[in-house]
């Protein structure tokens, strides 16, 4: 992420370095990878978190996520930090919040964990929670996983020229994804002249008619930015052929394809064989959680 100086002030850009820039700057490991082998590695996980009822395979899926954003992004030192103490943190509040829900009847019969006001948490209900918060989070990190580490010029790019999705739908939708910084920064533009105008103040009703106020001018910004997209593209002839040239290359590599084939491969292993550590792992939080644990 860069600031880029617009108008009265900087504007925060989100803009992930190209496949062709991380090769050549020598960036951490997954940047380098193609947008697409990051795709074919992290979507059936993803499928698998949707399918599995245990608790193996997400904590695997979620340890393995960490271990490669922490060894393989740019991500700053407090990024990471966040992730890693923050994954766990999320996955301990959603099978609490989860857990509450349970059926009672179905969890009844297991120890008693904590009374929440009018709902109790007992031991299966908790352990339920924790499954679905399990794989609630895996599924976030593997998606932060190639998310964080990919350019959206360079999948679409991907998407075009390896998969043959037609270019109107992938340019279309890489010009919608440009749209939202640069509503971020006429918002921003936005406020800084209704401050120097003096509109605003304080409390509820202030904010909501300063936010109402932004609304026209936003729009109108949006509308004229749409417009000259329309006819830049109209310029070039976009549309008019079937196919077009392409300025920049996402060359698929060896070692892309490598990384995508151990990827499925591990991932076939750890559905095929995490599920039978269910009884185990649940048997250790048990303990842990209601104190029989062996020390």
């Amino acid at each position: 992420m860069r600031e880029r100086q617009r108008g009265s002030g900087p504007v925060t850009v989100i803009d992930r370095p190209t496949l062709t820039t991380a090769r050549a700057t020598r960036l951490p490991w997954l940047h380098r990878v193609h947008p697409l082998a990051k795709l074919v590695a992290t979507l059936p996980l993803i499928v698998a978190m949707f399918l599995v009822r245990d608790l193996a395979t997400p904590l695997v899926a979620i340890a393995a996520s960490l271990a490669l954003i922490v060894t393989g992004s740019s991500l700053s030192l407090r990024s990471k930090l966040g992730v890693v103490i923050g994954a766990p943190l999320v996955a301990l509040v959603l099978s609490i919040t989860l857990g509450v829900w349970a059926d009672r009847d179905a969890v009844g019969s297991t120890p008693l964990l904590a009374q929440l006001g009018p709902w109790p948490l007992h031991l299966a209900g908790w352990l339920d929670g924790l499954e679905t918060g399990l794989r609630m989070v895996a599924i976030v990190l593997l998606a932060l996983l190639a998310g964080s580490t990919t350019s959206a010029g360079d999948f679409v790019r991907s998407l075009v020229q390896q998969l043959r999705v037609p270019y109107r739908f992938g340019y279309a939708a890489l010009a919608a994804f440009r749209f939202v910084p640069r509503f971020r920064g006429e918002l921003e533009t936005i406020r800084r002249a209704h401050r120097v105008r003096g509109i605003g103040g304080r409390g509820p009703v202030a904010w909501l008619r300063a936010q109402l106020s932004t609304a026209v001018p936003l729009l109108a910004a949006a509308l004229r930015h749409a417009d000259r997209v329309a006819i830049a593209m109209e310029a070039r002839a976009f549309g008019y052929s079937e196919h077009r040239t392409e300025r920049h290359r996402v060359p698929l590599a060896a070692a892309d394809w490598m990384f995508a084939a151990v990827s499925v491969l591990v991932t076939v292993a750890v559905v095929a064989v995490a599920p039978s550590w269910h009884d185990g792992v649940a048997a250790w939080l048990a303990g842990l959680v209601t104190g029989n644990g062996r020390s």
